[in-house]
């Protein structure tokens, strides 16, 4: 289990490139809206619940999060943004 801010998850989430919810869903074998429910979207008719538990609290309450295969593929995402955008040293 993991805990971090909402504040924190969200900005993770709108750091992320477009499409990336879509990857995301691709790669773990999940339905899109799944995956924007762990980042704090509420459709459960199309998506499932996805393990995360809200407390509140400042920044946005804290999220304990279950699983974080999401989570990890998203910074995992942004990790690769970053280093397409390092300059190559010679």
């Amino acid at each position: 289990m993991r805990t971090i801010t909402f504040n924190e998850l969200r900005r993770i989430k709108d750091s992320l490139p477009t499409g990336s919810m879509h990857r995301i869903a691709d790669e773990l074998g999940l339905n899109v809206d799944t995956v924007r429910n762990f980042f704090g979207g509420h459709n459960f008719k199309e998506g499932k619940s996805v393990g995360i538990h809200l407390e509140p609290g400042p920044d946005g309450g804290l999220v304990m999060l279950d699983d974080t295969t999401v989570l990890d593929r998203a910074l995992k995402i942004l990790d690769e943004m970053n280093a397409s955008a390092e300059p190559v040293r010679a």
